[in-house]
């Protein structure tokens, strides 16, 4: 499997040094198998940052078996996936017990949403019909140092603006 991470750097030795353990799923090194999505964060970081940076996509491969690690999937941003980011974003360290978890990313639009039924102001049944007309893309997120370690750096390139 290909996965991309988008940033300002060059990073070929992945680490998990997450100083907001807050995200959709908790402390990690986040990735994705979409490319323009890892473009998209990659200008997204650098915006927030120091407009002066350039973005980055760094390329990774996992041929691992996924059969030798504790996985999380989630398929959808179904009930059990809104209850997990939810609980994440609140601090609650749910992800010790996976090396490995893969599902949609909440991103922006979606971490509105999410905030608006954490307020009340939307039931869960709500909150899920929203997600499901927007395209979500997914994230690939290594948990610990095992499953890190199966990635292998293949190469970054800067992204034009």
């Amino acid at each position: 499997m290909r996965v991309f991470h988008g940033t300002n750097i060059v990073i070929e030795q992945p680490q998990i040094i997450n100083r907001f353990k807050t995200l959709d799923f908790g402390e990690g090194f986040y990735t994705t198998e979409n490319e323009n999505q890892a473009r998209d964060f990659a200008v997204k970081v650098c915006a927030r940052r120091n407009p002066e940076l350039y973005p980055v996509v760094n390329c990774y491969e996992f041929n691992e078996d996924f059969n030798k690690f504790s996985v999380l999937k989630f398929d959808a941003p179904d009930e059990k996936w809104l209850d997990f980011v939810v609980e994440q974003r609140k601090g609650i360290a749910l992800n010790k017990k996976y090396d490995l978890i893969i599902g949609p990313v909440a991103d922006d639009d979606v971490f509105g949403t999410i905030i608006l039924y954490e307020a009340g102001q939307l039931d869960k049944e709500s909150a899920i019909k929203k997600f499901k007309v927007k395209k979500l893309y997914n994230q690939v997120v290594f948990c610990n140092e095992l499953a890190l370690n199966c990635l292998t750096f293949i190469k970054s390139y800067q992204v034009k603006v």
